[in-house]
């Protein structure tokens, strides 16, 4: 299963329009992931275009989305949080508490506008932790989005910049 992750797209109070490579990116995936602040349902009805959407909010959504979806591929238990409930913001020990306590072997989170691919080691379990940073308002020098590839038991994630 191929997954688009996506976070922080802030539109339109912060850009006009997603980029258009994500959508040439996003062509083959099962899944799409929006973890918050999406701020506008266009933003999710041009994804719904590509693919299937699961979506948190974020702290700047007015739409009623959850705040927390879980999902299991493969055996791999995901959760799926915007990221603003982590104190201090990114922390990744905080998640990683977070993890052990929902039994999550994925989290894929947002919030931060900077992207993260960890690998955190729990006795003989390893958690991944996955940020896709922001397509249109980074804290990083790249906008980024991310694509999870869960295939025979193995996990692969990606970081991809836009323009």
């Amino acid at each position: 299963m191929i997954i688009g992750l996506i976070s922080d797209t802030h539109i339109p109070e912060r850009a006009k329009k997603l980029p258009k490579e994500i959508f040439e990116h996003f062509s083959d995936v099962n899944l799409i992931i929006h973890c918050g602040d999406v701020t506008s349902e266009s933003v999710l009805n041009d994804l719904e275009k590509i693919s299937e959407i699961l979506v948190v909010s974020g702290n700047m959504d007015v739409m009623n989305y959850p705040k927390e979806q879980e999902l299991v591929i493969e055996n791999f238990k995901i959760g799926i949080i915007h990221g603003n409930q982590i104190h201090p913001r990114g922390d990744t020990l905080k998640m990683k508490y977070l993890c052990i306590e929902k039994n999550w072997d994925i989290l894929i989170s947002g919030h931060t506008h900077i992207p993260m691919i960890k690998e955190i080691n729990v006795e003989n379990k390893k958690i991944l932790l996955l940020n896709p940073g922001s397509p249109t308002v980074p804290r990083y020098p790249l906008k980024t989005i991310m694509k999870l590839k869960i295939e025979d038991k193995k996990i692969d994630a990606e970081l991809i910049p836009v323009k």
